[in-house]
């Protein structure tokens, strides 16, 4: 008997139940599995532009530009700081800023409902996969290195979560519910969050302006005119906040000037083949790169490459550099145009590959080798004088230490890489069924009046990808795998909408079936 009851009970339970049960042990797990690893950040030869502002500020300097970058992170990290005096408070933030990632991940799965007319998922199912695609991105060990890391990274989940949500409930309110309000609020809030994203990560700056599109569609509306006036003064109102600091506290940093020419002009290199000469003169020995064909990293930093002799060669004159290195990128443009395209089809073939390499399927992670890194980071002469002057700075350095020799193996167990090499596999045959099956839907009217909207959104959510791999493919090299492993949030979202149009599809046929074999009997 008490074995019958238990079992009616059980089939009695509504699925919210188990949805919900779902979610609560999920958000556990994933805590339980960031907060199980080392909470002191780990910080790399990239950290001291981000955080020598902060320590300055904490040691009354001023807070202004180190290495070009922006005072966003920066500012974020002497918040931190200036709060709770402890750097486990950086790696701790940044925990549960990736757990509100999935959580936004999950709001926004939820929200892309109402963009199929007549759903042939169940909601059951649906919500199901939502759960699944959240629990892939929360137990995945990628992001919770990421969130480990003295640098922007750390927060860019959170961030793209933010700003894919917005965007998306901007287009459910202005193309499919007519909430005329709303959509205004929103699309204030896609402007925001996306040049926020951009200021945070410059890597994503095409993302944001993909993301900025469907927001710019309200202007073409007709009969919207106090909402365009609200998006308009909303829009200037963000960049004020967010862009006029940035341009004023750059002024002083000559890195910020020169950063993007030098880069451009060090990863083109081959190409800009009298710029070459000189190294090769000299006999310099450059490291070589599988998909570059020699190492920028090399040209940019080294105290004997061609940067740094063009830099005392132009002195303190920063304009004259920075023309420089923009007359020969673009003359490699006019005189070389195949040469440069076959280099950024080389980088975009980096990600499009059979294996998409946004996941991560190593068995584990050892950071004692990166809290060795972060320490010869940090201890260097020029940096030292100013975290000595800040007791919480001192005392993470010296458990910086203690990890780099101590620090435990963090595993990705079998039961998460295995999702995630499905999920590597698949993304390529996903996306040329989406593209495949969005050309029959706009085609056939039919077709349109049903799935049109969400065939758009799984466009749209793969766009992200496209633009993100494309900017770097055109300025830098995709081999860096920090380029690669910050996309994997909405890798995830896009392959599972993709699954969700497919199944659309898919079960949108069967009515067509039953017809064609009514008629056929009838006959």
């Amino acid at each position: 008997m008490p074995k019958n009851l238990c079992r009616t009970l059980i089939k009695r339970l509504p699925w919210q139940f188990y949805y919900w049960s779902g979610v609560t042990i999920l958000f556990a797990c994933a805590a339980w599995q960031r907060f199980a690893v080392p909470l002191d950040p780990i910080a790399d030869p990239d950290t001291w532009g981000y955080l020598s502002p902060a320590l300055r500020e904490l040691t009354a300097s001023a807070f202004g530009h180190t290495s070009g970058r922006n005072f966003i992170y920066p500012g974020f990290l002497y918040l931190l700081l200036r709060t709770f005096g402890d750097f486990r408070a950086i790696t701790v933030t940044q925990h549960f800023l990736g757990l509100l990632a999935g959580g936004v991940l999950l709001l926004t799965w939820r929200r892309t409902r109402c963009f199929v007319a007549n759903p042939r998922v169940s909601l059951g199912s649906y919500h199901m996969l939502g759960l699944l695609a959240a629990a892939i991105f929360l137990l995945a060990s990628e992001p919770i290195r990421l969130e480990t890391q003295l640098r922007p990274e750390g927060v860019c989940a959170f961030l793209l979560s933010i700003n894919l949500y917005v965007v998306i409930q901007f287009a459910a309110c202005c193309f499919i519910e007519d909430q005329r309000l709303s959509a205004a609020v929103y699309g204030v809030a896609a402007v925001f969050t996306s040049i926020l994203l951009a200021s945070v990560k410059p890597s994503f700056v095409l993302v944001a302006i993909v993301a900025l599109l469907p927001i710019g569609t309200l202007f073409f509306r007709r009969r919207w005119g106090w909402q365009k006036i609200v998006l308009a003064g909303g829009a200037a109102v963000s960049a004020v906040v967010l862009l006029l600091p940035e341009h004023f506290l750059s002024r002083n940093d000559k890195i910020s000037q020169t950063f993007l020419p030098t880069t451009l002009f060090v990863v083109h290199a081959n190409l800009i083949c009298d710029q070459m000469a000189d190294d090769i003169q000299r006999n310099a020995k450059v490291p070589h790169s599988s998909t570059l064909g020699f190492d920028p990293d090399y040209l940019m930093y080294d105290r004997s490459s061609i940067a740094a002799q063009l830099r005392n060669e132009f002195g303190s004159n920063v304009s004259a550099l920075c023309a420089f290195y923009w007359f020969y990128y673009w003359r490699i443009w006019q005189q070389r145009p195949l040469a440069v395209v076959k280099k950024i089809g080389r980088q975009m073939a980096v990600f499009y590959k059979a294996q998409c390499p946004a996941y991560s399927q190593r068995k584990r992670w050892m950071p004692t080798y990166e809290y060795s890194r972060g320490v010869t980071s940090l201890d260097q002469e020029p940096y030292r004088k100013t975290w000595t002057a800040y007791p919480p700075a001192v005392e993470f350095m010296h458990r910086t230490e203690m990890l780099a020799r101590s620090a435990p193996i963090v595993q990705q167990h079998g039961y998460i890489r295995k999702p995630l090499a499905v999920l590597a596999a698949t993304y390529l045959p996903l996306l040329l069924i989406a593209l495949a099956l969005s050309a029959l839907v706009f085609m056939r009217q039919d077709r349109r009046r049903h799935l049109a909207w969400l065939a758009a959104l799984v466009l749209f959510v793969y766009s992200y990808n496209l633009a993100s791999c494309l900017e770097v493919a055109v300025i830098h090299s995709l081999q860096n795998p920090r380029y690669l492993a910050v996309q994997v949030f909405f890798t995830i979202l896009a392959q599972f909408l993709a699954l969700w149009f497919i199944l659309e599809f898919a079960l949108g046929l069967r009515p067509r079936e039953n017809e064609s074999l009514a008629n056929t009997d009838s006959t």
